[in-house]
């Protein structure tokens, strides 16, 4: 795929189908539509396109939100990747991009930069200046402006908007299962691994701590995790804490990783760590005696959990 950061970098040279939209999760009902873009862009002699705005509009118009989200920009790209996509085309969002207006939006984006032949968008999809245009704007542009348009019905666009609230809030519940079924793939947390306390591995349980860099990607509820990453090409399994360590008077949030059999040095490295199974709730113990204890237990259950579903 040809992932363009910068609109201003894409070269029109041919063509194109384009669907709109931000994709946040890239869950299955998105896979349904980006599978159906690329089919017909096959079909039809065209180049696949998605054209998504980032920094998400909201963070945009209104400064004071807190909005969190399932992918980083760059997990997105990768999800997409893999699905065979010809290009993701990212529009930055700025206040300026905001005021165009729809026909602008649709001359200069879509027609002059994309060459779009072929959109397709939600019956309910607005866009243009206060988003103030609607999916028959888009058909009347069409008509004027040489593309055709082809609706996502109401049953897709549900499956796609309730999916995407669903998964903020049963990540939000810690419940990983339902998460990643709704996704199609594993949930994942990508970051920097940085020194810690050190803590961890007095007690013979060294983690790797993860920085997460970008503030909008969405934690899940704190708590214990099975997880498993790909380091050198060599697949890892391990247990991750997400909290306040209340046991060693934490605080501030942490993400720690105990990878399994691995013990070499990863400190700046990036990794991405995909979670597989929720093993309990985040728990104050009444020494690190009894943290150790329960630590066994958990890296029990994880192995157990590994050997039936992974392995």
């Amino acid at each position: 795929m040809g992932n363009v950061i910068n609109i201003e970098s894409y070269t029109p040279d041919v063509p194109t189908i384009v669907t709109i939209g931000t994709f946040d999760g890239v869950h299955m009902g998105h896979q349904k539509i980006v599978k159906r873009l690329i089919k017909t862009a096959k079909q039809d002699g065209l180049r696949s396109v998605i054209l998504t705005f980032f920094p998400h509009p909201r963070m945009v118009l209104q400064t004071d939100t807190n909005i969190k989200l399932i992918n980083t920009i760059d997990e997105r790209r990768e999800i997409l990747e893999t699905l065979g996509l010809d290009y993701l085309i990212i529009q930055k969002f700025t206040p300026e991009f905001s005021r165009l207006s729809a026909e602008d939006f649709v001359k200069q984006i879509l027609v002059d930069k994309l060459r779009a032949k072929k959109v397709i968008i939600g019956y309910d999809h607005r866009f243009g200046r206060n988003r103030n245009a609607s999916i028959e704007d888009m058909k009347a542009f069409g008509d004027v402006y040489g593309f055709e348009v082809e609706e996502i019905s109401a049953q897709d666009i549900d499956d796609v908007a309730v999916s995407s609230t669903k998964i903020r809030k049963a990540l939000n519940a810690g419940d990983i299962a339902k998460v990643n079924a709704f996704l199609g793939y594993k949930f994942m947390l990508t970051g920097i691994v940085v020194k810690g306390k050190g803590l961890g591995r007095q007690f013979e349980f060294p983690t790797a701590n993860i920085h997460i860099e970008e503030p909008y990607k969405l934690i899940p509820k704190y708590g214990a995790y099975v997880v498993m990453t790909t380091i050198n090409g060599e697949k890892l399994y391990g247990m991750m804490n997400i909290g306040m360590n209340p046991t060693v008077q934490g605080d501030k949030e942490t993400i720690e990783v105990h990878f399994f059999n691995f013990n070499d040095d990863i400190y700046n490295h990036k990794i991405k760590v995909s979670i597989l199974h929720r093993l309990r709730d985040e728990q104050k113990f009444e020494s690190i005696d009894d943290l150790k204890t329960q630590l066994l237990k958990d890296k029990e259950i994880a192995l157990a959990y590994i050997a039936k579903h992974c392995i």
